[in-house]
């Protein structure tokens, strides 16, 4: 046996604050895949073949147990999972035995050779074991069947038949001990009630390599499968769920993504504070080795990562896991599904092994240390490795975390702030001079009549003549105020509110191949924008009644549309390269910004400061415009355009790449602008400094069509962290919720089918919940707490392009009644008042469906 090796050192001394070498031992027989095991207290490996050796994880002083009972060399080992007694299982082609470590340490001190119980003979060859969490029953993978043991009696309580290949691995479910799962070299893996010896679920097959690993997860209730080639697949094993696909993941891209953010952020910061490489091989030395995933093993970074503690995502229910592989060792987020960190066996010279070819982790909940048991790919080393995990993950996470980025201001607005501009002031023409001749009187000319209205003179009433164009749509002021009086207006929102699932009403948008585009509730929640393809900006009643208002002007498809604070603008981009400002009372054009102003396309354009602005991108740049709305009411002069805008600042983003999209707050005073570049970048500017903030690169691995911020709305309060987060979407890449402090990937929302158009995102007002469109024709909702959509609803004819929620709360609720026709006649009485009913009795959401194929598109209640 070898003696401990010590710290690694390099020529810096930072080697040994990530790993240690505590032991090595060199068997006499290969050891390229033999079976390890981890637990609290031992590490277990067969040595020559046939021995049993366990080394002790918390004291490497203490002598080595070795246990012989095996003729055939073993195949298996699994640690049983009480403290005390404490079992482990070995298996070969002669035997499977069981051993108490308490007893054989007894045996040994005693001076006598210690010995197993014999739980069966020539059962074939056993690839893995596992012990059912009471230590009870133990699972026995042996060919293509899984063969239920009863420790106490020796017996065989079940025979699970079903797989085509080897069984690889099985795990016992936490929370249902009777449900037991196990992947094959067939390639798929299956659900056993062992209880009763049946089949409950059998998946198709996944991959074109075999399962190796397997790990149930009890936080996030999900399923974690690697195999050969490097894949690692994700289920949900939530009820009701039927053990959907959650997400799969390349270990080979997340490694090199993860390796130029690392280098990305070592770039980033001073020269003096960038840390050397450690002793690696050199660039010219390096090998393109395959990442076949050896073992799975939970982790606990609870204490090292942090995580906004708002609607389940507290660094305590965010579970991680170490994904053990020939080339290295990787913590893996189960909630962003990214990698944490990583640690490569050949960036570290003074280890014994660099290619491994078995791998067993163990890691305890709060504690800095992970120990790892590794065997040599090629030759017959065996060596115990101890990590230090929090050296590890804050060696190459930077310094993102002191960034302390906030929506909410903390300071006051600088004086030298593009945010100081007053409101440009009305310029007066001054009136030309006059020449008056000597004769006459200096007594100035006086119009004969001094009233603004002069009533008409004619015999009879003269048909009334409107000059230039009429004012369409206009509403009654009494219609608009009571609807502003008696809307829901009066009762906070509700936090604790269910998602809406139920198809409540729909309305067609437009007939012919006119796609809708955008959707946006007003902050009043009384009305409903919608941009389409055919040039027409609609604005609907909340309950969808009535008839819409149509604002005419476009030359292109309306790409964006947003509502002042106050809800009386209304702004939209379109494709024309024109931004214009309507009325809603009036029903008309209020302003036009032309082309001729932007060199280069509007993608995106709103309200920002509390209406103070309007914020928009165009190519590279970020402009601020400051705006003057002409309120005048005559009748005549209204025609002539007053209103006008002045652009008071612009701002390239790093590098001068376009920018895909933007978002800020306008319900209250922000300095912060969100960006999303082309080049796949998301950077943070503060308008108050006037300049870029921060900024992270990869994204997603394509551009950022959509940021949404979690904004509420003026009738809820959410904690004050929630207004931090944030989400970004790109086509064929789902939805990740970003926590703007740290500028860190919090949960990944992945189960939308979206790989071409791009499909727009959505918070709720309470903060909980996430919605998407999505390419099959239905909306998808995510909880904040899940990295899998909770509900899928349909209603839709094509694509969901946008998705909005109201942000009204109820005034009263439903009576509760369990009679569909008083049901619905209670319901219509409240869309008639403008009551949208909540939580449990209703809620309203509308989305928008794209179609392509000269159908409708169509707006959709879901309650």
């Amino acid at each position: 046996m070898g003696e401990p090796r010590g710290i690694f050192c390099s020529a810096q001394g930072c080697v040994g604050d990530v790993i240690i070498e505590q032991r090595l031992v060199e068997s006499k027989e290969p050891a390229s895949h033999v079976p390890l095991a981890c637990s609290a207290q031992y590490c277990a490996f067969p040595v020559d073949g046939n021995v049993l050796c366990l080394w002790n994880t918390k004291d490497p002083s203490y002598q080595p147990l070795t246990l012989q009972g095996h003729h055939e060399p073993i195949t298996a080992v699994a640690f049983g999972n009480t403290v005390s007694p404490l079992l482990i299982c070995s298996a070969s082609q002669d035997y499977v035995i069981m051993w108490s470590l308490d007893e054989c340490r007894q045996k040994v001190l005693q001076g006598l050779s210690p010995r197993g119980v014999i739980m069966g003979t020539l059962l074939g060859q056993v690839l893995c074991l596992r012990l059912s969490p009471d230590d009870r029953t133990v699972a026995v993978c042996a060919g293509n069947k899984i063969l239920m043991l009863d420790i106490e009696s020796r017996s065989i309580l079940a025979e699970l038949e079903g797989h085509q290949g080897h069984v690889t691995a099985a795990e016992f479910c936490p929370w249902q001990t009777h449900i037991i799962i196990s992947v094959s070299e067939d390639r798929s893996f299956k659900v056993w009630d062992h209880h009763v010896g049946s089949l409950i679920y059998n998946s198709p097959v996944l991959t074109a390599f075999p399962l190796l690993s397997l790990l149930i997860d009890a936080k996030s209730r999900q399923l974690v499968t690697g195999c050969a080639n490097g894949q690692l697949w994700i289920f949900s094993l939530v009820e009701g769920h039927h053990y959907r696909c959650v997400t799969r993941v390349s270990l080979k891209k997340k490694s090199e993504s993860f390796s130029r953010r690392v280098e990305s952020r070592l770039c980033s910061l001073p020269e003096e504070s960038q840390r050397p490489c450690t002793h690696g091989l050199e660039k010219g030395e390096e090998v393109e080795a395959s990442l076949p995933i050896l073992g799975l093993a939970p982790c606990d970074l609870s204490a090292i990562v942090s995580a906004p503690c708002v609607w389940g995502l507290s660094s305590e229910t965010t579970s991680c896991l170490w994904i053990g592989s020939s080339a290295g060792l990787f913590i893996f987020n189960l909630a962003n599904f990214e990698l944490e960190a990583v640690l490569h066996y050949r960036d570290f010279r003074s280890l014994s092994i660099h290619v491994a070819g078995s791998c067993a982790v163990m890691s305890k909940a709060n504690d800095d240390k992970a120990i790892c048991l590794l065997t040599s790919l090629f030759g017959r080393k065996i060596v115990m490795l101890e990590i230090r995990v929090a050296a590890l993950v804050r060696s190459q996470q930077g310094h993102d975390a002191g960034r302390h980025l906030s929506v909410l201001p903390r300071t006051c607005v600088g004086p030298t702030s593009p945010l100081c501009f007053t409101t440009a002031k009305e310029s007066k023409t001054p009136p030309a001079p006059q020449r008056q001749s000597a004769g006459r009187s200096t007594v100035k000319d006086q119009p004969l009549v001094f009233h603004t209205k002069v009533r008409s003179s004619g015999y009879a009433s003269a048909p009334h003549i409107t000059m230039f164009s009429p004012k369409a749509n206009t509403r009654k002021r009494g219609d608009h105020s009571s609807r502003r009086r008696d809307g829901p207006r009066c009762k906070e929102y509700p936090l604790e509110s269910s998602p809406p699932t139920k198809l409540y009403k729909q309305r067609v948008l437009a007939h012919g191949p006119a796609a809708a585009h955008c959707v946006q509730y007003s902050g009043d929640g009384q009305w409903l924008a919608c941009g389409l393809a055919n040039h027409l900006l609609l604005v609907f009643r909340a309950d969808l009644s009535g008839t819409p208002t149509v604002f005419s002007g476009h030359d292109g498809a309306v790409s964006t549309v947003c509502w002042s604070h106050d809800s009386r603008w209304l702004l939209s981009a379109s494709q024309d390269g024109t931004l214009r400002l309507w009325s809603l009372r009036r029903a008309e054009l209020a302003l036009c910004v032309g082309k001729d102003v932007f060199s280069k396309p509007v993608r995106s354009a709103q309200f920002y400061y509390v209406d103070t602005f309007v914020l928009l991108s165009s190519g590279p740049e970020l402009q601020l415009l400051k705006y003057h709305i002409d309120t005048c009411k005559d009748e005549i002069q209204r025609y002539k355009q007053k209103s006008r805008c002045k652009r008071v600042f612009r701002l390239p983003t790093t590098g001068r790449t376009e920018i895909t999209s933007l978002s800020a707050v306008n319900d209250f005073y922000s300095y912060l602008v969100l960006t999303a570049g082309r080049n796949r970048t998301l950077e943070v500017f503060d308008l108050n400094a006037g300049r870029s903030a921060a900024m992270t690169v990869e994204v997603h691995s394509r551009p950022v069509h959509q940021i949404c911020q979690n904004k509420g709305s003026s009738f809820t309060t959410q904690q004050h962290e929630a207004y931090n987060l944030f989400a970004t979407t790109a086509s064929g890449d789902g939805i990740k919720l970003w926590d703007l402090r740290t500028l860190r990937c919090e949960r990944r929302f992945e189960g939308h089918p979206n790989h071409g158009y791009p499909c727009g995102i959505a918070f709720s007002p309470c903060g909980r919940y996430v919605a998407s469109g999505a390419e099959d024709r239905h909306a998808y909702m995510y909880d904040l707490g899940s990295s899998t959509f909770s509900h899928r609803l349909a209603g839709h004819k094509d694509t969901v392009t946008s998705v909005a929620f109201s942000p009204a709360a109820p005034q009263r609720a439903c009576p509760e009644t369990q009679e569909e026709a008083s049901f619905g006649r209670d319901f219509s009485v409240l869309l008639r008042e403008g009551r949208l009913p909540i939580g449990n009795h209703y809620w309203a959401q509308c989305l928008l469906s794209m179609n392509w194929c000269w159908t409708l598109s169509e707006v959709v209640y879901t309650y």
